[in-house]
């Protein structure tokens, strides 16, 4: 009984540890319980210390794709694609071949001590050296040099740890398929070591052909840059950035946070302008055939203008590069570079004097040996006396010649008491005024006021024929423009319209300047002159041209600056030498007008003179005819002559 008695208090103890334990577990259970439900609940952690242990979620930028610049006719003159960057891994595998022949090898060695086979030790390394090299012939195929000289580059940065080589140039899609398609590359990037890394970037399908003019955006610099149309229409071309929310992966890559806020980008809009490739071509080619092969000339520009609409068909600009001697597109001289136009300027006082009734083309004035009061005596007179034995000289042969003395006698002869009646005029004709351009850097024009204390007595002579006054080409060209529609000066512009998806969502379109800033028959009239100047006179480089050219030819110098000039002129330096701006400037067909240009030469300090008659005629006539070939308004209708033969 005594030891019934024993078991039981043995027995009874158990149970009370075992409750006891039950109740220490259950115990421990809710205190866990409740703690798991604060820290869900209410529990924060310290921020401080939250920001080490707690991944981040990023906000990454989603950037639209760019919006293309399109041609009149829908031809691409800048576009956003993607390009890809090849990297290679010089070093893949490298390790693990190496591991792999150490085991086989401490396999072998105790295999041989057990008496069991051997297994084969594969030269892996040399098998993937053997790939590289066949990689090396594809890589010559595609990025062109030496096979030899690739596989150089692969197995130097092999043996010293390579693990981020470039290879060759960025390329496109297509070039890129090639690429993966090679020995090695094929079998993909671990490998073969492959990386491939995407760029969007701006392509330009011709080149720098009006690589000015389409301009471009640099925001990656220390000071931002944009010009041309890429700078002016960014905002519509770049569209709108959207974001979305990355959150770490295990290895710390990144993924989409699909519970978090995502915007989706919008893309760029396309901008569509009015400039032909062609005839952006024919001017540029006929340009650089001009002036390339001469050092004396520092650049030049041209503008071809569509009569009816003031649509710009071209815009040229070529600066010589001061190192190499190249001719590029790196300065907007059309519409940046202001300047004495010369004696293009003189149609706009023929203008003046027809439009007032003051003279007619066949008005004559005396001669008087070319000299005007307050000027040098003009000897272009004096040769035209002696040779035709008169003493009168007619508008329009003064104007023929592009005579300075009938110019200066006849403004001041005619407005000398009254200036500002013609001045007035030049406001009247746009050439004061620095009117809204589709590109920043439209430079101002200048004109000298009667009413300003800096008006002199010889102000009005001298801006009878083009000095004393500041002109661009752009305001030059709007001006004869409007002679071949009639008196109607259209506002000259470059981009068409903005779009989406091939929709026209803002159009901009042509739009008046003026609705008159002559009559009918004062164009007519100057027509006339300026077909004169072609065919007799100073233009006569235009008179075989391929159809009827109405223009003008100007000369100029251009002010130097004030530290490198002759005491008294602002035209000559120390040497003697002077710069010149040559013009030539007109509309054609003259009898049905569709086109309007100006060629502009800059030469540099030289003593040689360079006339508007030269080479900006001859550049201006190859002009005129390979646009007259292409042009089917302007050839020529074509009439049956024969018969067809019948079929029997």
């Amino acid at each position: 009984m005594a030891v019934q008695g024993t078991e039981k208090k043995q027995r009874d103890s158990i149970t009370v540890v075992l409750w006891a334990l039950y109740m220490i577990f259950w115990l421990v259970g809710f205190v866990i319980l409740g703690r798991i439900v604060w820290l869900k609940l209410f529990w924060e952690p310290d921020p401080s210390i939250a920001a080490y242990i707690k991944p981040h979620d990023v906000k990454e930028v989603i950037e639209p794709m760019r919006g293309s610049i399109l041609a009149r006719d829908g031809r691409l003159l800048a576009m956003s694609t993607p390009m890809y960057q090849v990297f290679m891994d010089c070093t893949v595998q490298k390790e693990a071949f190496r591991r792999e022949k150490e085991k086989v090898q401490k396999y072998n060695e105790q295999a041989i001590q057990k008496g069991k086979p051997v297994k084969e030790i594969r030269d892996r390394e040399g098998e993937w050296m053997e790939k590289a090299k066949a990689l090396s012939v594809g890589l010559a195929d595609v990025y062109g040099g030496k096979p030899q000289d690739w596989m150089a580059l692969i197995a130097s940065n092999r043996r010293n740890g390579g693990k981020y080589v470039k290879i060759g140039r960025r390329i496109n899609h297509e070039t890129l398929q090639r690429v993966k398609a090679l020995p090695l590359f094929e079998e993909g990037q671990y490998r073969s070591g492959l990386i491939v890394e995407k760029y969007d970037t701006r392509q330009y399908p011709y080149g720098n052909l009006a690589g000015r003019t389409i301009g471009y955006v640099k925001t990656n610099t220390k000071t931002p840059v944009s010009l041309g149309i890429e700078g002016k229409y960014n905002y519509e071309l770049h569209g709108q950035e959207g974001y979305e929310w990355m959150k770490l992966t295990d290895r710390r890559g990144r993924i989409r946070n699909w519970d978090s806020t995502y915007v989706q980008a919008v893309d760029g809009r396309d901008v569509r302008t009015t400039i032909d490739v062609d005839i952006q071509d024919i001017a540029d080619k006929a340009l650089r055939r001009q002036i390339t092969d001469n050092p004396k000339i520092e650049g030049g520009c041209v503008i071809v203008m569509d009569v009816e609409t003031g649509g710009i068909r071209a815009m040229v600009n070529l600066l010589r590069d001061s190192v190499s001697g190249r001719m590029n597109e790196s300065l907007n001289m059309a519409i940046g570079r202001a300047g004495e136009p010369g004696s293009v300027f003189k149609t706009t006082t023929l203008m003046s004097l027809l439009e007032d009734g003051k003279v007619s083309l066949e008005t004559r004035i005396p001669t008087n040996h070319g000299f005007v009061k307050g000027f040098s005596p003009d000897n272009h007179i004096v040769d035209y006396e002696r040779e035709n034995k008169t003493k009168e000289i007619s508008v329009l042969h003064g104007f023929e010649i592009s005579s300075n003395y009938v110019f200066r006698k006849l403004a001041i002869d005619h407005y000398g008491q009254n200036p500002k009646q013609m001045m007035d005029k030049l406001y009247l004709y746009k050439l004061g005024e620095a009117y809204d351009f589709d590109l920043d850097g439209l430079a101002a024009p200048s004109l000298p006021s009667p009413d300003s204390k800096l008006w002199s007595g010889t102000d009005l002579g001298s801006v009878a024929i083009g000095y004393s006054v500041s002109e661009t080409p752009l305001h030059i060209v709007t001006f004869y423009n409007a002679i071949a529609n009639k008196g109607r000066m259209m506002k000259p512009y470059l981009v068409e319209s903005i779009e989406e998806n091939g929709i026209v969502r803002k159009s901009r379109g042509p739009s008046i300047l003026n609705g008159s800033i002559c009559s009918r028959a004062t164009a007519d009239t100057l027509t006339r002159a300026l077909l004169r100047v072609t065919e007799e006179g100073t233009g006569k480089r235009l008179k075989t041209a391929k159809c009827a050219f109405a223009g003008k030819t100007g000369t100029a110098r251009i002010v130097l600056d004030p530290k490198k000039v002759k005491r008294r002129t602002p035209y000559e330096d120390m040497q003697g030498r002077k710069q010149y701006q040559a013009t030539f400037v007109g509309f054609f067909p003259a009898e049905a007008p569709k086109y309007s240009a100006i060629v502009v030469i800059y030469s540099k300090l030289d003593r040689e003179i360079f006339y508007g008659g030269t080479t900006p005629a001859l550049t201006m006539r190859e002009i005129v005819d390979k646009i007259y070939a292409i042009d089917p308004a302007g050839g020529q209708t074509l009439y049956a002559t024969g018969q067809m033969p019948k079929w029997e």
